[in-house]
């Protein structure tokens, strides 16, 4: 089959991740490489001697005339960027956050949805086979559930830099927070009523008006509840910098990993799972629990670039074979809505009603 031709715009973390994806999956090609700076990355070129190179988006969408696109720039440029492509009739592969607002986010589905392009965000849990068994057993254990999550970054160096540039547009609660309230809302497959959050601004290296600690509440119409903590910075503490467990009145899920082994600045250590821990809440007539826990291994899951090559493989066969991604985008929309309620809630000091 003809493969389908990508321009890969942004090659930061992420965006090389994608890269490497295309240039090892068959069914892609890649038509351009486009980041702002392209022409002093030598690792770039060297990695990708055949690609051709842009500084510029709009003329590498001209010059190269792309089957498909993946966005993977600065959050603030996200929906710009994708308008542009699915005006050229281009296919979407983009990072999340998929906007600023979320009516923007809804004009890009319209607009995928008119022009019959594929628009897929990147929700790279909803690819890990680890986090799918996480949700598969978390609705096991009955409602309403208590859904506790975090991903706290001690962050120095390069990584600061990063995440420093990250809110110029974007808050941590908004940026990763959208990963984790799509798996709440998976594992309980109710509607968010209302949103909570408080933050704080533990830096003055970034501007006043922004936070880099952040911690949201949602309760949804089941009855069920949910939390999610997120900070960055040179600051932050490396304990329990990982929290991610549900409890119900049947018992609990926890995602086990042995910090002493990993850090919170490493990319894998957002992903990557020991085991599942599952306990059973269930008595003996003389109070003690019937069942011992069961620790589910997770020893052959795959890293940071293999969940790339993952997402990428979902892109091409949405591509292929014309699969109906609305219910994907409705979800991504779903919990962007849920974060952003969030920000505003930090900044307003009020609960925000959905």
């Amino acid at each position: 089959m003809k493969k389908i031709k990508v321009l890969v715009v942004g090659l930061g973390n992420m965006g090389l991740s994608h890269a490497r994806a295309y240039k090892s999956i068959k069914g892609f090609e890649i038509a351009g490489l486009c980041s702002r700076g392209i022409e002093t990355r030598d690792d770039i070129k060297k990695e990708f001697p055949d690609a051709p190179l842009f500084s510029d988006y709009a003329e590498a969408l001209a010059s190269t005339k792309p089957d498909a696109v993946s966005i993977n720039t600065w959050p603030d440029t996200h929906a710009a960027y994708a308008k542009l492509a699915l005006t050229a009739g281009c296919h979407i592969f983009i990072e999340k956050p998929l906007a600023d607002t979320v009516a923007e986010a809804e004009e890009i589905a319209k607009l995928a949805k008119a022009s019959g392009r594929k628009l897929v965000i990147g929700y790279i849990l909803r690819v890990h086979p680890s986090w799918v068994k996480f949700v598969k057993v978390g609705k096991t254990l009955g409602k309403p559930l208590v859904m506790r999550m975090n991903l706290n970054q001690q962050s120095s160096g390069a990584q600061w830099s990063v995440h420093k540039q990250l809110m110029n547009s974007i808050s941590p609660i908004v940026d990763c927070g959208v990963h984790y309230v799509d798996v709440m809302c998976q594992v309980t497959g109710a509607k968010p009523v209302r949103v909570h959050a408080v933050g704080a601004r533990l830096t003055t290296e970034v501007d006043e008006h922004m936070y880099n600690y952040g911690h949201l509440h949602v309760a949804f119409d089941d009855g069920s509840v949910g939390w999610y903590e997120a900070g960055w910075g040179p600051m932050m503490s490396e304990t329990a910098f990982f929290v991610k467990d549900m409890i119900g009145p049947k018992g609990s899920v926890s995602i086990a990993v042995e910090e002493s082994k990993t850090a919170s600045s490493d990319v894998d250590s957002h992903t990557r799972t020991s085991a599942l821990r599952l306990h059973h809440a269930l008595l003996t007539p003389k109070g003690k629990f019937a069942t011992p826990d069961e620790i589910i291994r997770m020893d052959d899951e795959p890293g940071h670039q293999e969940l790339c090559n993952r997402e990428q493989e979902l892109f091409l066969d949405a591509i292929r074979h014309d699969r109906d991604m609305s219910g994907h985008v409705e979800d991504a929309i779903n919990s962007l809505r849920i974060v952003l309620a969030a920000d505003e809630s930090v900044r307003t000091g009020q609960v925000v009603a959905l």
